[in-house]
């Protein structure tokens, strides 16, 4: 069995927005999917997201049997995250999907400190096998141009991305509950 863990964004829990039916879909293969929750969600801060994030993808079993899955500045806390993980000592994981996720700062104070350094690329692409980024043409979020923030994730991870022309922010608040079958196809082949 393999194991799925996501970084939630702003605001969110394990039960917000495609959480839930990612959850059953990939149950239905076999796979577990955790959601820890993180601290102070309300009011992001980037050390304690990142060790509680970390905590739980080091725990969910071994690297290489477990996909790591980001939504909007979940998927920065991701790869922050990455950064710092160590493959020679803990495994290289799976694969990483970013959902939503913003490669630069998008005008959101709360969340300026995830965005003060630039991603360290070479040492998070030694951390997974495999990078999928999945975003809507039309996301408020990562507006003027969410193509961009795929752009430098393409660039930068060498990633795999899939932009649809509909879908917003894939959930616009933690209580929209929506269908994402783009997740959870592009988990199964990270997982493939």
């Amino acid at each position: 069995m393999s194991k799925v863990v996501v970084s939630h964004g702003y605001g969110a829990s394990d039960d917000s927005v495609w959480f839930p039916y990612l959850t059953t879909e990939l149950a239905k293969s076999g796979h577990q999917v955790t959601v820890p929750r993180l601290p102070g969600t309300a009011a992001p801060q980037l050390e304690p997201w990142r060790k509680t994030y970390g905590e739980a993808a080091l725990a969910a079993g071994p690297a290489a049997d477990t996909v790591l899955v980001g939504h909007s500045i979940g998927g920065v806390n991701l790869l922050r995250f990455l950064e710092r993980h160590d493959p020679a000592v803990d495994g290289v994981f799976a694969g990483v999907l970013l959902v939503a996720a913003s490669a630069h700062e998008v005008g959101y104070d709360a969340l300026a400190e995830f965005f003060e350094e630039p991603f360290d690329w070479a040492r998070i692409r030694r951390a997974a096998r495999g990078f999928r980024v999945l975003q809507a043409i039309d996301d408020p979020v990562n507006a003027p141009d969410p193509a961009a923030h795929v752009s430098a994730f393409v660039t930068g991870l060498g990633a795999t991305a899939l932009l649809t022309p509909t879908g917003a922010h894939f959930g616009a608040t933690p209580d929209d509950h929506v269908e994402v079958p783009e997740a959870v196809r592009l988990v199964l082949e990270l997982l493939g």
